[in-house]
């Protein structure tokens, strides 16, 4: 029996406004930068890692309409390295992280003004009711 497992979890602070596309099939995919904090040694300030996500569907436009730069979330995901051909001819590869689920653990400032609140995703439209 083989056992694979490639799980992520990560919190961090998104380092800018998702940019949220569309393939010529018409799925939705969002893509930022997670910064997230890494202490590098005894007494030292933490240094920030910007880590590339990757989210398709349905989560990538809750994404796309749910998170702002600054925006503190927890991302649970799988590490993908890809290799692509650049324009120029030279090959390329990619590290990312697929996001599955996102938590909110802080609010974005329009939903505080309008008493909202954040919470768990689910981009299956799961309900937890």
């Amino acid at each position: 029996m083989v056992v694979v497992i490639n799980k992520v979890i990560l919190v961090g602070r998104l380092a800018q406004d998702p940019e949220v596309r569309y393939t010529e099939s018409g799925k939705a995919v969002a893509s930022f930068n997670l910064a997230v904090n890494r202490i590098v040694g005894k007494g030292q300030h933490p240094e920030a890692d910007f880590i590339p996500i990757v989210a398709w569907e349905k989560l990538a436009e809750i994404i796309g309409n749910s998170l702002l730069k600054g925006q503190r979330v927890l991302i649970e995901g799988r590490l993908q390295i890809r290799s692509y051909e650049a324009n120029d001819g030279q090959k390329r590869r990619v590290s990312e992280v697929v996001a599955k689920n996102m938590e909110f653990l802080e609010r974005k400032k329009q939903e505080e003004d309008n008493h909202g609140f954040g919470g768990q995703v689910f981009p299956e439209e799961e309900i937890p009711y």
